[in-house]
């Protein structure tokens, strides 16, 4: 079983940036990719990024493109997603997910 857990969220000022990590221990990942999500408030979970075995990132969109960064230094180490430019409608529980293992999620608020 991989054990993920999430953290770096907290109460950004709009304009600013955080970057949240996703720290894995357990099990290797196997061949599963691992996500990044969010689920704002009243809204369902949505996914933002995935990064592969071999450290490649694709976004969802464009647009979260321009803002997020899926990064790591290497497969041992946490996996980091910067947000810039924070919004206020960035706020909500960021999520890491490999295979079916989620973590429980870090809260990001941004004030206008």
């Amino acid at each position: 079983q991989v054990i993920l857990a999430e953290s770096g969220g907290g109460l950004v000022q709009a304009g600013g940036s955080l970057r949240l990590s996703c720290a894995a221990s357990g099990r290797p990942f196997g061949s599963h990719d691992l996500a990044w999500y969010r689920q704002a408030p009243g809204k369902e979970r949505e996914l933002l990024a995935t990064m592969n075995r071999s450290g490649g990132a694709t976004y969802t969109s464009d647009s979260v493109r321009e803002r997020f960064t899926v990064s790591r230094d290497n497969p041992k180490r946490p996996t980091y997603l910067k947000i810039k430019d924070l919004k206020p409608k960035d706020r909500g529980v960021y999520y890491c997910r490999v295979g079916l293992e989620w973590g429980r999620g870090t809260q990001v608020t941004v004030s206008s």
